[in-house]
């Protein structure tokens, strides 16, 4: 195993700073990945993140991430977290622990996101707290 966080992003998070700011803040992903790496080196950890608008990448970025050895993985699945049973399927199919992470709430939202298909496979989920949610994400995945 590696001291690596993978910390994999989808569809529309490229688009963080701009998209209804109301509801997902004005950090930029950008701005999150400086705050990852910051804690993460406090934590002698790295961090491996991507984004991807496609849903294919997050499965194929979860089987890398056990086959890489990585400590974990940090996944904010953007909508694919409502409906993708492949992803599902592919945080089942690894050894690899998982953290689900949201920046808004998604039970305080529209009754579709009230259901996560990550959820019902990974570790935890951290949600609701903003970009901090990563952050927080990040402080559980160092005790694995």
């Amino acid at each position: 195993m590696t001291d690596t966080i993978y910390v994999l992003n989808g569809p529309n998070l490229n688009l963080l700073g701009t998209r209804e700011p109301e509801i997902y803040g004005s950090d930029t992903l950008d701005d999150i990945a400086g705050q990852l790496e910051d804690r993460a080196r406090e934590l002698d950890l790295e961090i491996d993140m991507r984004q991807s608008n496609h849903e294919g990448h997050l499965v194929d970025w979860l089987h890398e991430a056990q086959a890489r050895g990585a400590k974990a993985v940090i996944l904010n699945a953007g909508a694919f977290t409502h409906t993708s049973v492949a992803v599902h399927d592919a945080i089942k199919g690894i050894r690899t622990p998982v953290i689900e992470v949201h920046l808004s709430n998604p039970h305080a939202r529209e009754e579709f996101r009230h259901i996560s298909y990550v959820s019902r496979a990974a570790r935890g989920t951290i949600a609701g707290f903003g970009a901090l949610s990563y952050t927080l994400a990040l402080e559980a995945a160092a005790r694995f």
